[in-house]
């Protein structure tokens, strides 16, 4: 598989089309933190993350000609960003019909979010970060479950653990304790899969 540093015109669209996506994922998110934007703001809103997703593109792709690995780490942040929307679009639609912020519950919750967002990234990262153009084969999508196996008892386990054992700080919201810790969670298993998909599933 050959990587190259010049990306086709198509992933500037594909870039700030990630970005609103994300703002769209992000809104639930909001509303779980009692933030509800008007239909104006939320345009703004959505705009504003597809023009900051492109802005990061183009400073990546002048980057990268220097420095080849730049794209590669960029597009992985970017889809990384998107799962972890997804992640949490998820994770706070759940809580938000069930009122359940916490618990066992909460370890089912975040392993559904995360189980539909690792589906959304082998496609990402195989045909756009990684630019894997070979049909997927058993071999490849074992070693993507081995790697996000790791990844997910990493992001559930750390999430767990900051929400059931550490817990929120007395008068912090239930709800944006939850989140901080699905967010640290993603920190954690973003750089395991980023070692793991381009020198193990996605390598050259």
């Amino acid at each position: 598989m050959e990587y190259s540093p010049h990306s086709p015109k198509h992933d500037v669209w594909l870039s700030s089309g990630i970005g609103a996506v994300i703002a769209v994922l992000m809104l639930p998110v909001l509303a779980n933190f009692r933030i509800v934007l008007s239909p104006a703001h939320t345009a703004i809103f959505i705009a504003g993350m597809a023009l900051l997703a492109l802005t990061g593109y183009g400073i990546a792709h002048v980057s990268s000609k220097r420095w080849p690995v730049v794209m590669q780490i960029v597009k992985f942040a970017t889809v990384g960003v998107l799962n972890s929307s997804i992640d949490l679009g998820v994770l706070n639609t759940l809580i938000a019909v069930t009122g359940i912020p916490l618990g066992l519950w909460f370890s089912v919750f975040k392993s559904v979010s995360f189980l539909v967002a690792v589906t959304n990234s082998y496609f990402w990262n195989k045909y756009w970060t990684f630019r894997a153009t070979h049909a997927s084969s058993l071999k490849e999508i074992a070693q993507f479950f081995i790697v996000n196996v790791g990844g997910f008892l990493i992001n559930v386990g750390v999430a767990s653990f900051v929400v059931n054992v550490i817990g929120a700080p007395a008068g912090f919201p239930l709800r944006a304790w939850a989140n901080l810790g699905a967010l640290s969670a993603a920190v954690f298993s973003m750089t395991w899969n980023f070692i793991g998909l381009k020198f193990i599933v996605f390598k050259r």
